[in-house]
């Protein structure tokens, strides 16, 4: 039996389906809390490290009783869409409890970046939010590390909550003081009265290509993109997953797709402490020693990171595939040298690979979409609709463009029926702002391919086209691993360059130089290696379109505060471009400046 229908339309677009229908979901996320903590009471929930080094656990029937508690507090506080909850700080079981028990009651809740707090110098973007929201209770977990950021945005009258209760200057309720709630009555009748399309989350979109905005996000949208998981991956239904998880829960990766497939499945999520950086891994790489997940979905930088220490520890390797089912990346491309590392190493360590899924979503979307099936996949493919989505693949330009409908689907930004009105075409389909290519023109069950950010592409004065998305991709397989990520420039002028952001520890090991960090970039060795895959990227080239004409070494990192860098850590193409506008001008200047590299660099 075919797994998707394809239908061409008069106008040149194509709508595929999945065959098979959508499992029943209910009309409320936090019925599956109420579940488990019936079926399961005594399971871990939520697992955190503690002070001491040891793992606490939070059972799903702890979890569920200081959910209905909180509730009860935000119930007397007169909180709704209108004026949510706003969570400043990260992972943790208390962001977790405060944010059930919001959406238990109906009420909303809106996590944001914990960079805009404690990264950014200027708190512009947070106050821009806060503005936007109109918050009633705002939430940090750490009084003295939020403090500025709370002066700086949130209003005097607005009620703050501190989970250890640091004096900050003003007025603060502890985090202790919400589970004092006790009334049972009004947490039903709330609980009830939330429907599948009550307001739960509105969740601000990455930034990747523009200042965040609020998306709303309904119980139906979570729920139904749940089942939609579950359709694609049955087993979670059979065996409840166990998750070793960083990802941040403001951020629809972290917080819809993975924290609601553990609560969906009765599952076990593990708070990883690590990030995908050279310091920050080892905490994660301490827990996967002590942990074997059955499942594991990253983002390709959390792959990056853990690849070299798999191959280096042995007892790291067995633990970590010991029972892994799946892994899956989304929200960038995988490098296809780093998922051939991974395919090799489960194959050393297990005789098999593990199959690597991926797809394609949005925040907009609860994030599922589109997934690829289990056949050996290659980096860039996104696969097919999940059941319950309809994709239509529409011409615009030179490219087709993802759009998609479904129980999944935003029914807009908050506040902004401007920026929803552009989101959405003639027949309610959701732009992606995605092109897609067919993985095989002569089989379309092989799914689709990433053809780039239509709003990331330009034409050089020739007239030719560059798609941006698949050069970008390409150069980061070619430069593996001295290349942490790449802008690519070239609008209206006649070549392709490119800002290249190094992985200074790598540049480092391959010089030997250790001196700082502009001495190791200026080093010939680097230098010479620079331009010997630069021709060699030149040399597979079929035209100016995907030919890099010469590049320059940032020592600076992409910046979050300048709108440089996604809080998930994908690179903001045009915000780069725009801030380093005198790189550019560099790259482009005759004779070139002396670090500009070509592949005639000597």
């Amino acid at each position: 039996m075919a797994t998707h229908r394809f239908v061409e339309r008069d106008d040149g677009s194509l709508v595929v389906t999945a065959t098979a229908p959508l499992p029943p979901y209910p009309e409320r996320l936090t019925a599956h809390l109420t579940r488990y903590a019936a079926e399961a009471p005594d399971r871990p929930f939520l697992v955190r490290r503690g002070q001491d080094g040891a793992f606490e656990p939070l059972t799903y029937g702890a979890a569920l009783q200081a959910v209905e508690r909180i509730a009860a507090t935000l119930l007397t506080r007169n909180l709704s869409a209108e004026r949510p909850v706003m969570i400043l700080s990260g992972n943790g079981f208390e962001h977790a409890l405060l944010s059930l028990a919001a959406l238990h009651a109906g009420i909303a809740v809106a996590p944001v970046s914990p960079a805009y707090s404690t990264v950014s110098q200027d708190h512009a973007r947070l106050r821009a939010i806060v503005e936007l929201l109109t918050p009633g209770l705002v939430f940090a977990a750490e009084g003295a590390v939020y403090a500025p950021a709370i002066a700086a945005a949130v209003p005097a009258g607005t009620e703050v909550v501190i989970a250890d209760g640091a004096e900050i200057g003003r007025p603060v309720t502890r985090f202790d003081d919400l589970l004092r709630g006790e009334d049972s009555a009004a947490v039903a009748a709330a609980h009830g009265a939330v429907e599948p399309g009550t307001v739960a989350k509105l969740l601000f979109t990455s930034g990747s290509t523009g200042v965040p905005k609020a998306v709303v996000n309904t119980h139906r949208m979570l729920a139904s993109n749940q089942a939609m998981l579950q359709a694609r991956f049955p087993a979670l239904t059979a065996e409840p997953p166990v998750m070793v998880d960083w990802l941040p829960w403001h951020h629809t990766f972290g917080g819809n797709h993975n924290f609601n497939l553990v609560l969906a499945n009765g599952g076990t999520l593990y708070i990883d402490e690590g990030r995908p950086t050279p310091g920050g891994i080892r905490e994660t790489v301490r827990v996967l020693r002590e942990v074997a997940p059955t499942l594991y979905l990253t983002v390709p930088k959390g792959f990056e990171a853990l690849v070299p220490h798999l191959r280096d520890d042995e007892a790291l390797r067995k633990n970590f595939f010991s029972r892994l089912q799946v892994t899956f990346f989304a929200a960038a491309g995988l490098p296809q040298p780093v998922w051939d590392a991974i395919d090799d190493l489960a194959r050393q360590t297990i005789g098999r690979t593990v199959p690597m899924v991926t797809g394609l979503g949005a925040t907009e979307t609860a994030p599922l979409a589109l997934v690829t099936d289990d056949r050996p996949a290659k980096a860039g493919q996104v696969g097919l609709p999940a059941p319950g989505v309809e994709l239509k693949v529409a011409p615009v330009g030179t490219k087709r463009e993802a759009r998609v409908r479904g129980p999944n689907v935003t029914p807009g930004y908050w506040r902004r029926p401007d920026l929803t009105a552009s989101a959405f075409d003639e027949e309610g389909f959701y732009r992606l702002g995605d092109a897609l290519v067919p993985v095989d023109s002569n089989d379309p069950y092989r799914g689709f391919t990433f053809d780039g950010r239509l709003n990331e592409d330009f034409k050089l004065t020739t007239g030719v086209w560059v798609s941006v998305g698949p050069l970008r991709a390409a150069f980061l397989d070619a430069f593996q691993p001295l290349v942490r990520d790449v802008a690519i420039a070239g609008e209206a002028r006649d070549e392709v360059a490119a800002l290249v952001f190094p992985d200074l520890a790598a540049c480092r090991a391959l010089c030997g130089e250790t001196g700082g960090d502009e001495a190791v970039l200026a080093h010939p060795a680097v230098r010479q290696e620079f331009a010997r895959r630069l021709a060699a990227f030149a040399q597979k080239a079929t035209g100016s379109s995907n030919r890099i004409a010469r590049l320059l070494l940032m020592a600076e990192p992409p910046a979050l505060d300048r709108d440089e860098v996604t809080d998930k850590g994908s690179i903001n193409q045009r915000g780069v471009l725009r801030n380093r506008s005198e790189a550019v001008e560099r790259l482009y200047a005759a004779p070139h400046a002396p670090d500009i590299i070509t592949p005639e660099t000597a």
